[in-house]
């Protein structure tokens, strides 16, 4: 031992690190960390197909280019919502009506001569064939359930997505969905994450919320833990998995 080390830096030496907390159960966000929309040509190619319209692939992509920049679901912000829609937009996520009638809205401020295809741009939001689940989204689920992890899906939503859970196998792994139009409150308000620790039965402070925007990590004030992933395009890895690592205690 150094003879000039004060009796200060010993104890601050020797101390052990801080335990981490028990997780006794995981909240998740559904776009952009369980799942993700199609690829823009493939959801315009889609559409228009149920329209009735076969699109060669050039004017597909340019379609798409143009519908992404006015606003699309689960793809990102408009650059300017029109007047008209301004009350529907920022309802979206509170009432079914108000998020179909804000993206059909936007969707129709690109004339694409094709009859009904703003609403069946939509449709695709509602079946699963619509969205691509990320590769660790169904072994992290299963493992979660496996290490006995409670999982709720908290989601800024204006639809019903049990039926996509259902349709991929994964509905008997998640224990409840908490969904911003059902229940009344979006995120980052605490009170959304609050629902669905209830709805568990597990304390906020036992608790990781996973997600990959700023709202997701607004559980913070919560008092839940977060862990904010990095975006990632259809079908390729998003980190889920290290979730797991975070839900089990250090021996």
């Amino acid at each position: 031992m150094p003879d000039h080390a004060e009796p200060t830096d010993l104890v601050r030496d020797v101390q052990p690190r801080p335990s981490r907390r028990q997780v006794e159960a995981v909240l998740l966000d559904f776009h952009g960390t369980l799942a993700q929309v199609e690829e823009p040509r493939d959801w315009v190619l889609a559409a228009a197909a149920t329209c009735g319209v076969e699109l060669d692939r050039v004017r597909a992509t340019a379609l798409a280019d143009r519908l992404l920049t006015a606003g699309r679901a689960g793809g990102p912000l408009p650059a300017r919502v029109p007047p008209h829609l301004a009350e529907l937009w920022a309802d979206r996520d509170l009432y079914e009506h108000a998020h179909r009638g804000a993206y059909t809205g936007l969707a129709a401020t690109v004339d694409a001569g094709i009859d009904g295809f703003a609403d069946a741009l939509y449709e695709r939001l509602l079946i699963p064939d619509g969205w691509v689940p990320y590769p660790d989204t169904a072994p992290t689920l299963t493992a979660l359930r496996a290490a006995g992890v409670r999982v709720a899906v908290v989601s800024n939503i204006g639809f019903d997505i049990r039926p996509h859970f259902a349709a991929w196998g994964l509905a008997d792994l998640v224990d409840a969905f908490v969904l911003s139009y059902e229940v009344g409150r979006c995120k980052p308000d605490p009170a959304i994450f609050w629902r669905a620790c209830g709805m568990l039965g597990v304390d906020p402070e036992r608790t990781l919320m996973v997600g990959d925007t700023p709202a997701d990590a607004g559980a913070v004030a919560a008092g839940c833990a977060v862990l904010v992933l990095p975006t990632a395009d259809p079908g390729h890895p998003n980190g889920l998995g290290s979730a797991l690592a975070l839900t089990t205690p250090h021996p």
